[in-house]
């Protein structure tokens, strides 16, 4: 009969046991809180890019059409009621309008006798602004431009849309039809856009709750009306202050808040508006848990009296986005795009 070997088998020490939990909770704790420094990076990060992501966005937006306002493709000058060639489409019923040949389309009569503004700006007060942008926010600025798109239409038109027809002489605006305009001799067709600007405090829900976010938003001019569309949530305000040539030489003189600046100034009858500086301030859409609440100041342009300031102690991330734009409204059919 072989003979079996019976080895003894030992377990571990109650030492050894507690040395292995003191070691594994070590581990266990580093892992944990280099997981929640990654998380509250992650966080941090994705607030930075939404920041930098939502300005930039309407920050471009805004440069793209104030740098082409009064542009109208081949006609060299403003339009006006007297170079018509036939009468424009009826206005819409909610005009965006204030002051003197403001409207929509040019205006005859009395108006007549003033430029057609092409650019036009003023701080949000309270109620109703330009006859058509409701509860803005007040203490943010509107700004209304009006022009042609940057490039002649050579297809069917939209049944949506309106369209500028001109020549070097004259011109004229009609609704799309739906199909191919044929304007005839030199004329050339170009879609309108009559575009305003303004920050207005919107409703959304967010992570199952309502929430308030202020917003970017505009009235645009689409089927013969005068409609408001969202163009950014999380932009807290925004603010335009005017450079101005007084003398003719292609360069600023002087800058012009909005509500510096006079009628005459808006017809650009002494003094050209040749660029404009804008202040966008944007905020995420909730406040962050793990950002520690303190008191933040924000100056957008101004000085003295004329100084836009805000401060703020809440836990909401924001970013002051600056940029001075310059209008290269020269009227031309060689448009650089």
């Amino acid at each position: 009969m072989r003979k079996v070997n019976l080895i003894k088998q030992y377990g571990f020490t109650m030492l050894e046991l507690m040395i292995s939990l003191f070691v594994g909770a070590f581990i266990l704790a580093g892992v944990m809180f280099t997981y929640q420094g990654m998380k509250l990076t992650t966080a941090d990060t994705m607030d930075i890019g939404e920041l930098q992501e939502s300005g930039r966005m309407a920050m471009d937006l805004l440069k793209r059409d104030i740098e082409l306002a009064g542009f109208w493709g081949n006609f060299p000058r403003t339009p006006s009621v007297s170079i018509l060639t036939s009468a424009s489409p009826t206005s819409p019923a909610t005009d965006c309008s204030e002051g003197t040949n403001n409207s929509t389309f040019p205006q005859g009569g009395a108006a007549a006798n003033t430029a057609f503004k092409v650019i036009y700006a003023k701080e949000a007060k309270s109620g109703t602004e330009l006859n058509c942008v409701k509860s803005p926010l007040v203490g943010s600025d509107i700004l209304q431009i009006k022009r042609v798109l940057g490039q002649e239409i050579t297809g069917a038109t939209s049944p949506t849309n309106t369209y500028f027809i001109a020549t070097t002489q004259s011109v004229s605006f009609l609704r799309g039809t739906g199909a191919v305009i044929n304007p005839g001799g030199n004329a050339k067709v170009w879609e309108y856009a009559h575009n305003v600007y303004f920050v207005q405090d919107q409703t959304y829900t967010l992570n199952g709750k309502s929430v308030s976010v202020p917003t970017l938003r505009r009235m645009r001019l689409t089927n013969g009306e005068m409609r408001a569309e969202t163009v950014m949530e999380g932009v807290e305000n925004i603010r335009f202050i005017f450079g101005l040539d007084t003398d003719g030489d292609y360069r600023v003189d002087t800058y012009k808040t909005t509500s510096q600046m006079s009628a005459n100034d808006w017809d650009q009858q002494g003094a050209v508006v040749t660029s404009v500086q804008i202040f966008l301030l944007v905020r995420t859409l909730e406040e962050d848990r793990h950002n520690p609440v303190s008191s933040q100041t924000f100056i957008l342009g101004g000085e003295g009296d004329l100084k836009r300031e805000f401060t703020f102690s809440d836990g909401f991330r924001r970013k002051l986005l600056t940029s001075t734009v310059r209008l290269v409204n020269v009227g031309s059919d060689q448009w650089a795009i």
